[in-house]
């Protein structure tokens, strides 16, 4: 998935990219390099406090973070306990929808309806799940922490080369996650 991202922002942006994905551990200080952070998953998230102490002290200090969900659920192990960490961090209150008019899907591609559904949402799990928003943590009127249920990551996991057998790249939705988290 991340060479998906990598190349159709290097495809449709003049955005400086480093081609080689980084995994970094979240207690670690070098997360304070990165502009953009990925988290996903499918099982418990549980910081422990020196992450915790990284995560909420990048995101205060101008990192973004987009997390995804790879269950596709809302009452899942890693939705119920991310959404409680969020709740720890930044108080119960601070993960709120975000409105489908927001800047996140005009600031490159237009997305007039709010966030893409995905084909796992539409067909993958035969659940009728549908996700029409996005929810996000905002920090001085900017999203820093961007959360979706709509299992993108596995929208996005399919060999770039085979993009132009699509009728639309869906990979155009990560091109504005990474635009919007370098301008806000």
């Amino acid at each position: 998935m991340p060479s998906n991202v990598l190349n159709s922002l290097i495809e449709y942006t003049s955005l400086p990219v480093e081609t080689e994905e980084k995994v970094i551990r979240l207690d670690s200080g070098e997360i304070y390099r990165c502009p953009f952070c990925y988290l996903s998953g499918h099982k418990l998230v549980e910081f422990t406090d020196d992450e915790a102490r990284h995560f909420k002290a990048y995101v205060e200090n101008g990192g973004f973070v987009f997390v995804d969900d790879c269950n596709h659920d809302i009452d899942g192990l890693f939705a119920k306990s991310f959404e409680a960490q969020m709740a720890r961090l930044f108080g119960d209150e601070a993960l709120v929808k975000i409105p489908n008019d927001h800047l996140l899907y005009k600031c490159f591609f237009e997305f007039e309806n709010g966030p893409p559904n995905t084909s796992v949402e539409l067909n993958g799990w035969g659940d009728d799940l549908v996700h029409e928003y996005l929810k996000g943590i905002y920090i001085n009127d900017r999203i820093c922490v961007l959360y979706s249920n709509k299992d993108y990551g596995c929208e996005w996991d399919f060999d770039f080369r085979n993009k132009r057998f699509m009728a639309k790249d869906n990979t155009q939705f990560a091109v504005n996650i990474v635009v919007y988290s370098m301008i806000r």
